[in-house]
């Protein structure tokens, strides 16, 4: 007989976070608009590095996505991975390596 998984309890949204796997613009300090999009700690399956702080993160560490609004191929290249708090501080200092 199969295993039985407990139900999927839904992860609350953070107040000032775009929902949950949904993309959500926010306007950069250079003017421009950015989708952002918040990547679950158990969908983050591969190890990034934070263009903010130019720390990794780390396999299983939630965090947002983040490409320029009206990229070509859906910014499949102009993609970064940042730590949400380095994203949501992102005014404060500017990143540690260049967007491209």
């Amino acid at each position: 007989m199969g295993r039985r998984h407990p139900p999927r309890r839904d992860i609350p949204d953070l107040p000032g976070l775009p929902p949950l796997g949904g993309d959500q613009v926010e306007q950069g300090a250079d003017g421009f608009d950015y989708r952002v999009r918040r990547i679950a700690g158990a969908r983050a399956v591969k190890v990034y590095r934070c263009p903010g702080c130019d720390h990794e993160i780390a396999v299983g560490v939630a965090h947002v996505v983040v490409w320029p609004v009206g990229s070509y191929d859906g910014g499949v290249d102009e993609r970064r991975h940042w730590h949400s708090p380095c994203w949501g501080n992102r005014a404060n200092r500017g990143p540690t390596r260049k967007w491209s």
